[in-house]
Parts: structure tokens; sequence; C-alpha cells
């Protein structure tokens, strides 16, 4: 069996997208648009890594119903290795339910489903220790959790861990978190996920993660931040050098469609640098570059580019070829 780059853990899920008028607390509102897509962050970073080329696999549960089957599928076509997916019976496919509206607020609700079946004999830990990158994301169930946090003292030094905790384990505080972010190389986040997980502004809070393991800090700032020198950056990267600042591209942006799965997307490209032993800064703008890609479309996965498509506008935004 050929080696595999770069191998997902996490949650899989069908995403159940609303277009809303407006996300409201307490009243009603009328859909104007829903789709169906195969969700789940960490997977679609894999798929993402998987449409640039990188030879990829992932460790997750599906139930045996058509959801499982066309997130199986899904990952085929885009040629992720799927031999470690587990087949749950009697128990449906995790979901998620996303309602965004025209401001680009959104709400989430997950039913984990099958991702709380994966237990520790579903996983091979010869699969996982031939990975360059594990990308860890979040379970719902604490069991899940302390199994990933079993597996990545068990695999390694040599195979890197990235980690993209999302709200759930965010919620769970920084105390808990720490056994994850000891191993973790590149950890990503959003501003509000880093605050408030540590409880610090972004920047402070991205050295408290460096202090407790993590080798490098990516935090994403949605459509962009005034920095303190004045330019507006849409990503703030922090490793135990220097700090780096992404700046948005400046012409040619399409329009914004809808933003699920910007993250993953940005993840993709970062790690990709990191295979291709780009430096940070270049792994920044790969996937800053993947995330403008990515909310080109509804959905996390539609707009994800090529590699042909990456390299075109990796150009245009830096002048190098990859």
């Amino acid at each position: 069996m050929a080696a595999i780059d770069a191998i997902g853990l996490g949650a899989m899920n069908i995403d159940r997208l609303y277009e809303v008028d407006e996300v409201v607390v307490d009243g009603e509102q009328l859909v104007t648009d829903f789709v169906s897509l195969p969700g789940g962050s960490a997977a679609n970073t894999i798929y993402g890594l998987a449409k640039l080329g990188v030879k990829t696999g992932f460790v997750g549960a599906v139930g045996m119903d058509e959801d499982g089957e066309a997130l199986i599928k899904d990952f085929k076509t885009a040629g992720v290795d799927t031999s470690q997916i587990r087949v749950k019976q009697g128990m449906r496919t995790g979901s998620a339910i996303c309602l965004s509206d025209k401001l680009s607020r959104r709400a989430l609700y997950v039913s984990p489903g099958a991702n709380n079946l994966l237990a520790f004999e579903d996983i091979s830990l010869d699969y996982l220790s031939q990975a360059r990158i594990i990308h860890l994301s979040s379970f719902a169930d604490d069991k899940q959790f302390n199994l990933q946090v079993d597996l990545i003292n068990k695999i390694g030094a040599s195979v890197k861990v990235s980690l993209a905790p999302g709200m759930f384990y965010v919620s769970k505080g920084l105390k808990a978190l720490a056994p994850l972010l000891k191993r973790t190389y590149v950890i990503f986040m959003n501003r509000d996920e880093i605050e408030r997980l540590t409880g610090r502004g972004f920047k402070t809070g991205a050295q408290e993660c460096l202090t407790l393991g993590c080798r490098i800090v990516v935090v994403t700032l949605g459509k962009g931040l005034a920095s303190d020198k004045g330019r507006t950056i849409t990503a703030y990267i922090r490793d135990a050098e220097k700090e780096h600042e992404i700046e948005p591209e400046k012409e040619g942006l399409e329009p914004e469609v809808e933003t699920t799965g910007a993250g993953d997307a940005l993840a993709a490209g970062f790690l990709f640098g990191l295979l291709k032993d780009k430096r940070i800064e270049e792994c920044g703008l790969l996937g800053d570059t993947m995330a403008r890609s990515a909310i080109n479309e509804v959905g996390a996965r539609k707009g994800l580019p090529s590699l042909a498509q990456l390299s075109q506008k990796y150009l245009h935004r830096s002048g190098q070829q990859l």
C-alpha cells in the first residue's frame, strides 16, 4: 500500500443548509433555499487536499443509510481512501443543520448519529502512523475526544498533528484541551474560538497556545480586520519566531456566495503548503486562496479548486509558481 500523506479523523456529516432572510432567536422566518451536501470539518479539509492531488485517507463512521453511502461516494470521487470508514448498523449518519442569512450570520445544530459509535477497535494505528499529517476535528461526544487524545499519544513523533477544534472542543476549555494541544503541530481557529478558549485577545491567545505545545497557530478573521499597521488582514498566524498577517486579494474578487467550510478550505491550503515544504507565509496565502474559492459556491466543497486552478490563482497573487 502506498503511503498516505494526510489522514483525517473527525465527524462525518451531511450538511443541510438553509438560507433564510434573517437568523432569529425567537420568531419565524421563510426559508429561501435548501440543499443537502457532504460535510464535517476534517472531512472537508481532506476532500480539499485530495482535489489538489495529495494522497489522503479518512477515519470515521457513518450509518447504514443513503447519507452514509453519499459521504463515502463523494470521498471516492475525489480519490480519498475510504477503507477505514466504518459503517454502523442500526444508526443514522450524522447530520448538521446550518441556517445562514444575508448578513452572513450562521446558526449550526449537529445530530452526531453514527459518529458517536466510533471506537478504538475501529482504528488501525499502523494506518495512522504512515501519514505525514493527521488532521483532527471535533466530535460531539467525550468518548471520541478521549479516543483522539489516546491515539495521538500512541503514534510516532514524526507524524504531525493538525487540529481544527471548532466550538465543540473550545467549549471544553483550555485545561481539557491541553492533552491535544501539547501534541498539536498546527491549530486552526477563528477569532471567536481562540478568544473564548483562552479568555484573551486573539494575538495573546495565540501566544498562549504556543506555550501549551502548539508549533503554529492559525486564526481566521472572517471578512477582515484592520491590523496595527493599518492594513486589512484575513488571517493571523503565529509561530515561535514571528507573527504573520495574511492580506486579502485586492483585485478580481468574485462575490461571496456562502461561507460554510471556508475555514476548512483554508486549513486544506495551509496543510498543502506544509506538505510542499513552503514557508509559513506562503502556506497562509495558499490557505486564504483556497478559502476565497470555497465561498464562491454554496456548501463546503463545490468551490474547492483543483491543483491547476490553485496554481493559477497563487501565481496571480504571489507571482510565484507552486
